[in-house]
């Protein structure tokens, strides 16, 4: 199962979502506003993609807010304490593979391998 983690005003989210429809692919959406992901799955995820790092946005509002451009701080906890740091659309199709933010031929690959 392919689950797409996202908020539904995220624009790079909802292409997720389209793209998985349009092949018919079941997935499983959860919007990151309403249920952040465990501590489990951010550590899968974080695994699957070189670390917690690759799954901030540096670039998003949240980040501004919290000034992170300009502290040290623990990436595990920052997005555990706020999920809107999260790098969205977040696709996880099974334990130990994920891509963070918009990533059509990733997402192809795992179209392909689900039944």
């Amino acid at each position: 199962m392919i689950q797409v983690f996202g908020t539904k005003k995220c624009r790079d989210t909802q292409k997720a979502l389209r793209f998985f429809k349009e092949r018919g692919v079941r997935i499983q959406f959860r919007d990151i506003d309403e249920k952040a992901p465990s501590p489990g799955e951010l550590d899968d995820m974080a695994a699957a993609l070189g670390g917690f790092a690759a799954l901030l946005d540096l670039q998003g509002r949240a980040a501004s807010r919290r000034g992170l451009a300009h502290m040290d701080y623990d990436a595990r906890e920052e997005l555990l304490a706020d999920p809107a740091l999260l790098r969205t659309p977040l696709v996880r199709a099974g334990r130990g593979r994920a891509v963070a933010g918009p990533d059509e031929n990733a997402w192809k690959e795992f179209a392909k391998a689900v039944p």
